[in-house]
């Protein structure tokens, strides 16, 4: 538990983690790789494909690490990658 927070919150127990949804959108990627670079839980890496540019685009590595920091979508100079929270059955519903 960092230091900054001296006791559990109480209802810590009813706090889950949102779930994202990543889109990336290949062909318009660049493979300068800063969303890679800049990912603090390592969510992305390059992949294997070449793209209508002809670089690297990234892949998603473990879609469930991600906790919508929304670096990549900052970094992106091209706007090809973007990140949404899913919503839960409970939310559909609504």
């Amino acid at each position: 538990m960092p230091e900054r927070m001296r006791h559990v919150p109480l209802d810590m127990e009813k706090a889950k983690r949102p779930e994202a949804e990543i889109h990336i959108i290949k062909d318009q990627c660049k493979g300068c790789g800063f969303c890679i670079k800049f990912c603090p839980q390592k969510v992305l890496e390059e992949s294997q494909e070449i793209n209508a540019r002809g670089v690297h685009p990234p892949k998603i590595v473990d879609e469930s690490k991600c906790v919508i920091c929304g670096f990549c979508t900052a970094v992106c100079p091209d706007f090809a990658i973007f990140v949404v929270e899913k919503l839960s059955k409970e939310e559909i519903k609504k």
